[in-house]
């Protein structure tokens, strides 16, 4: 079974070793703390409908010293993508203003803004050249649990897509079967609680390696043992199981570094 590697370098000032390439995706959630850092180091930015009243509005509040209008032109999404039902007339306008694409999907209601908009980085010429963004999704997690729930679900429908749903607390990850997983642990910045849950389907056979309470060969299932509030040993933990998993793990709140963007 082939090995499919998982850092959070992503939170890490640009390593130029790093040649891991994103897209970040703004939902309709108040934005975690490291947002400017994640912006600076995307290939692709997409607000995600209402995102843009999140950028517009909370941005300016990482920089107290600096205007908020200089702050708001600095982070200019690339694409506004959505229902349309969130953004705020004005804060559309702006961005528009500024060159930002818009693509209203308001005519489909059978899918996520976040669907939409990793359709949209699916397609993009720039997923093609760049052998597969990863996606991160900010505020993903949060809020109303329908959007919660529906955003977790987007895991599940591109199992092949590699998608980080982030909050300010933590971050949710799909481990598919298909694959033996090595998660490389930032110590500094991530941990130690954590997390493996089959939400998808059972799990009759997961094993760990790395966590204070090891799984061997358990099964795991709703309604039985899922293995929540576990800790991580070390800086490496392995995972394989016949069940897709949801791995999540806490965010510090301190040790993540800011993003300079003074000129």
């Amino acid at each position: 079974m082939d090995v499919m590697l998982h850092s959070s370098s992503f939170l890490l000032p640009l390593n130029p070793a790093d040649e891991t390439k994103y897209a970040l995706v703004v939902l309709n959630q108040n934005l975690p703390r490291f947002t400017p850092l994640l912006w600076e180091h995307a290939k692709l930015r997409l607000c995600a409908d209402g995102g843009a009243n999140r950028m517009y509005d909370e941005l300016p509040l990482f920089f107290p010293d600096e205007d908020a209008s200089v702050i708001r032109h600095r982070y200019k999404p690339d694409i506004i993508k959505g229902d349309m039902d969130s953004i705020r007339p004005h804060v559309l306008d702006f961005y528009v203003g500024l060159g930002t694409k818009v693509i209203d999907e308001s005519h489909d209601q059978d899918t996520t803004d976040l669907n939409k908009c990793i359709m949209y980085i699916r397609d993009s010429s720039l997923n093609q050249e760049s052998s597969r963004l990863q996606i991160l999704a900010t505020g993903a997690l949060g809020g109303r649990f329908d959007h919660e729930a529906g955003n977790i679900n987007v895991l599940y429908l591109y199992p092949d897509t590699r998608i980080i749903l982030l909050s300010d607390d933590c971050l949710i990850q799909l481990l598919p079967k298909t694959h033996r997983h090595e998660i490389h642990i930032h110590s500094s910045l991530q941990g130690p609680h954590c997390g493996l849950i089959p939400i998808g389907t059972p799990s009759a056979n997961t094993t760990t390696t790395g966590l204070q309470w090891d799984l061997t060969n358990t099964e795991m299932r709703f309604g039985g043992l899922i293995s929540t509030s576990n800790l991580v040993k070390g800086d490496k933990i392995t995972v394989e199981s016949d069940s897709d998993l949801l791995w999540t793990i806490t965010i510090k709140k301190t040790g993540l570094p800011v993003e300079d963007n003074t000129p």
